[in-house]
């Protein structure tokens, strides 16, 4: 366990930079976490309010067994808050576990496994925010990985690295949000750049890693920001993949759709470094 600094009945939470103060019985930032006994535990574990079967491109990932299908599952619960978040209702609705269903470890693993015959790989932790409530990635991943499922964590990636620690051997394959690679729009969307590059280059080191890129007017579809993000990605290892998907007004955001004339730009403008890149919702 990741936090356990206490005052007064409350601990700090130990899982993403923001290590909230969790009064007993609270809720943190990200609405999934909460102090039980002086402890922060995940109040989200094994409530799933997602699960289907879904191409592997879907998550997106598209050099990693395409073609095959995977097991998705989500909870609620999120430590950022973009304004165009196309699953709202379960990352920032605290509300969403009233709609869950609960899974154990053990349980997910037996639904991902009689799928197989429909050409099901493993299981994808995506949806919502998974990682703020990662000990029900990692207890599950380490029963998957015995019985040769892959993992695939769909993420944010804002989390500290103790706990990445942890996941970094039971996961096969990540697909990260990289919102933007500018640092002051990463703090309007209530997360961090440094702590998202660091969760990329420390999971391609031990896994297949792509990086999906939302273009949002204003915010991730400046080309000299495009460059410097492509030149980054090539630096970590070159056969990272690019996904660049197209913004369409949702939630609390009302720009207007991006152009994809700007999608194709920054596709042009990434593929100077990147071997793989990929537009999505064109």
């Amino acid at each position: 366990m990741t936090n356990n600094e206490k005052f007064n009945g409350a601990a700090h939470c130990g899982v993403c930079w923001r290590h909230c103060l969790i009064p007993e019985g609270g809720l943190g930032y990200c609405r999934a976490r909460t102090t039980v006994d002086g402890v922060v535990v995940a109040e989200n574990y094994g409530k799933l309010t997602s699960l289907a079967l879904d191409p592997i491109e879907k998550k997106p990932l598209s050099r990693f067994h395409p073609g095959s299908f995977i097991l998705s599952a989500g909870s609620y619960g999120c430590n950022m808050a973009c304004p165009f978040c196309q699953n709202f209702e379960i990352a920032h609705d605290a509300m969403g576990k009233t709609r869950s269903a609960n899974v154990s470890p053990k349980e997910l693993v037996e639904r991902a496994l009689s799928l197989r015959d429909r050409g099901n790989i493993g299981i994808a932790f995506t949806y919502n925010e998974p990682l703020v409530g990662y000990e029900f990635v990692r207890d599950t991943a380490m029963l998957a990985r015995r019985e040769g499922l892959e993992t695939v964590i769909v993420t944010n990636g804002q989390i500290e690295p103790e706990p990445l620690d942890e996941l970094l051997p039971l996961i096969t394959a990540w697909n990260i949000d990289l919102k933007s690679f500018k640092s002051d729009v990463y703090r309007k969307l209530g997360g961090r750049l440094d702590v998202t590059l660091r969760t990329i280059e420390r999971a391609s080191e031990t896994a297949h890693v792509e990086v999906t890129t939302l273009v949002v007017p204003g915010l991730s579809d400046d080309e000299e920001d495009m460059e410097r993000e492509a030149t980054y990605l090539a630096s970590v290892n070159r056969d990272i993949v690019l996904h660049l998907s197209r913004y369409f007004p949702c939630w609390q955001y009302d720009v207007p759709a991006t152009p994809r004339k700007t999608l194709y730009k920054l596709r042009d403008i990434a593929e100077n470094h990147l071997p793989f890149v990929f537009l999505g919702n064109i």
